[in-house]
């Protein structure tokens, strides 16, 4: 695509996404496109489909792969805003840095950054009721409260003792989950044919409830399932040909991930009840027992493994975000301190630990995930209007730009999205955020101004 130079006497100097700032040290470009949508994949295809399609069908009824779609194409258009922002910046480092650089404000990168940390821990605190449910309860008989707990400190101990991820690795979990999904709508398939189940539940919602309000109600839980992506804006640096590779494989991965999604959605009401898949909290398992002639110990193993994936990878990232803005000086010091010899940061896992651990104790699986939401919605309420405020801010290298009408559609989805969230996800995200600004204001007090966010010269 062609390219417009920054405008005369602006004073703003753009450097090639290719080469990095002179006399910046870069990353080596190692990511081929192939292991980028798998880490995309891997990313979104997680553990909250697992536990949460009961709940979408007690919000749905039969119309949960419906909401699966609406969520796929609400995720979508943000992640047109992200094409755009992480092409044009392949050198930043996120939606934090978008912020910055978009409004200036070094209070509005922190509170979204200070979002994504709590998103983070909020979803760890979820996931470990998911794991504690029906899938754990198929081989332990025990309250799910403590297994929540001694799961959150079994992922810290993992955590804390360093774990060397890669993206073979990530691979590997990523055929674990997908081959768990896939599973389901096969055996579900098999169990419609042989005349098992009632198809036509696919076209009824709750009773009393409208379609609409339903599947908009279920779509904000869908959504959770879809959060992940934003991720991927870390390893733009490392990535070839960032400007045509990125967009591809965000896409692709989403539509990937959205055709599993919708499979499972149609298949699950379809095979069981909504009202005994609402009942369960491993509504997955009941599809699988069903078909009756599968050990429900194998699927259970596999959802296992992917509810312990994503809690494992979301504590790693949220930690990891802790100790970086304590080093920046956006939270107290003590967060910033390292393990000797494990050279991790111990202080920022027993952090966010201990917290994921009071709201796995005090939260329900359905209102952690929607909280979760309710947090990245300000996260990508914030890209999507960068990325317009930011249309001004020329490059030198050709980038992907999203068509002009996308980043309102996504702010108009995301505000959508925010009117279907309940006082009590409003009173835990602000309380979250809250408590995140007051540390804010005292560290800048005593520690003086923060760091400023790594990004391009420019």
């Amino acid at each position: 695509m062609a390219t417009t130079p920054p405008p005369a006497g602006s004073g703003h100097v753009t450097q090639d996404a290719a080469t990095g700032s002179p006399g910046r040290p870069t990353l080596r470009r190692a990511v081929s496109p192939a292991m980028l949508f798998a880490f995309i994949l891997g990313d979104v295809l997680g553990a909250g489909v697992y536990a949460l399609v009961g709940e979408m069908t007690g919000s749905a009824g039969g119309f949960a792969w419906l909401a699966f779609a609406l969520a796929l194409a609400m995720a979508l258009l943000t992640a047109f805003s992200y094409a755009e922002l992480v092409t044009k910046y392949p050198h930043a480092g996120g939606s934090a840095v978008f912020a910055e650089r978009a409004f200036g404000r070094p209070v509005v990168s922190f509170l979204v950054g200070f979002a994504m940390l709590s998103a983070g821990v909020v979803s760890a605190a979820g996931l470990a009721l998911a794991f504690a449910g029906d899938y754990l309860g198929e081989f332990l008989s025990v309250p799910p409260q403590a297994a929540a707990v001694v799961f959150l400190l079994l992922v810290a101990a993992l955590n804390a003792r360093g774990v060397k991820e890669s993206l073979r690795a990530n691979l590997a979990m990523t055929v674990v989950e997908v081959s768990g999904l896939v599973l389901v709508v096969v055996l579900g398939a098999v169990v419609l044919g042989r005349g098992g189940g009632d198809p036509a539940r696919l076209l009824e919602a709750p009773e009393g409830t409208g379609v609409g309000a339903a599947v908009l109600a279920s779509a904000l839980v869908a959504f959770y399932s879809f959060v992940g992506f934003e991720t991927s804006a870390n390893l733009a640096e490392e990535v070839r040909d960032v400007s045509r590779v990125y967009p591809r494989a965000l896409f692709g991965s989403l539509l990937a991930a959205g055709v599993v999604y919708v499979a499972v959605g149609a298949v699950a009401p379809a095979v069981v009840a909504p009202q005994d898949l609402a009942a369960s909290s491993g509504p997955l398992l009941e599809v699988v027992r069903a078909f009756g002639d599968l050990p429900l110990g194998v699927f259970a193993v596999i959802a296992l493994v992917a509810v312990a994936n994503g809690a494992l990878l979301t504590m790693i990232m949220a930690s990891r975000l802790a100790y970086g803005m304590a080093t920046r000086r956006l939270l107290p010091a003590p967060l910033a301190r390292v393990l000797p010899g494990r050279r991790t940061p111990g202080v920022a896992i027993a952090v966010t630990t201990a917290v994921a651990v009071v709201l796995a104790l005090t939260g329900e699986l359905v209102d952690l995930a929607s909280t979760v939401v309710l947090l990245l919605l300000f996260v990508f309420l914030s890209t999507n209007v960068a990325v317009l405020v930011l249309r001004r801010d020329r490059v030198e290298h050709d980038h992907f730009r999203a068509p002009a009408v996308m980043p309102y559609l996504a702010i108009a989805s995301c505000l959508v999205l925010l009117t279907q969230q309940e006082p009590q996800h409003w009173l835990l995200a602000g309380g979250l955020l809250a408590a995140g600004a007051v540390l804010h204001v005292v560290v800048r007090r005593t520690a003086g101004e923060a760091a400023p966010l790594a990004r391009p010269e420019g």
